[in-house]
């Protein structure tokens, strides 16, 4: 009897653009313990502070985070300490616009558009951004390896923002 060798089923980008979508619905729900598991141990969540780096680990960012700041970030954000999410912030957020920019046998690298309405201190603030994922494929399966959110106005101040993007 010889031994049978079952490919996995590709994923397609109906199956990237849920991952995406349940991503952004853990962000929404500020259920970021959940949030953490979605992301691959060397995984990298950049905001950049301009338009077109290529070299986020060689410039200056927002956010540089690898998997212990993504814990102490999280940690602190749920903590009730942190001025920016004290009271925390409603968010509604919208990802669309899903291209797939390149693929390999272990990732898939996606470009997508997001809108953010965040409700704090009885008014609304409208975020927009590019972003860039690089979903690991895992015999876990999909994991976030890097996520890329590039503000439209990331050369303007933030203004305390109290949650991830």
């Amino acid at each position: 009897m010889s031994a049978v060798t079952l490919e996995r089923p590709a994923v397609t980008l109906a199956d990237l653009t849920a991952f995406v979508w349940a991503e952004a619905d853990l962000l929404d729900r500020l259920a970021y313990k959940d949030w953490l598991k979605l992301w691959s141990a060397d995984g990298l969540y950049i905001v950049p502070v301009e338009r077109g780096v290529t070299d986020h680990a060689n410039a200056v960012n927002v956010l540089y985070d690898d998997a212990e700041m993504r814990e102490m970030r999280v940690k602190r954000l749920l903590s009730g300490f942190s001025m920016s999410s004290a009271p925390p912030a409603r968010t509604v957020r919208t990802v669309s616009r899903f291209v797939e920019t390149a693929r390999s046998e272990t990732s898939v690298d996606l470009r997508a558009a997001q809108v953010i309405v965040e409700y704090k201190y009885e008014r609304h603030r409208v975020l927009a951004a590019d972003v860039d994922y690089r979903i690991a494929l895992s015999a876990d399966g999909l994991k976030l390896a890097r996520k890329v959110v590039t503000l439209i106005n990331c050369d303007d101040p933030l203004h305390g923002i109290g949650y991830l993007l």
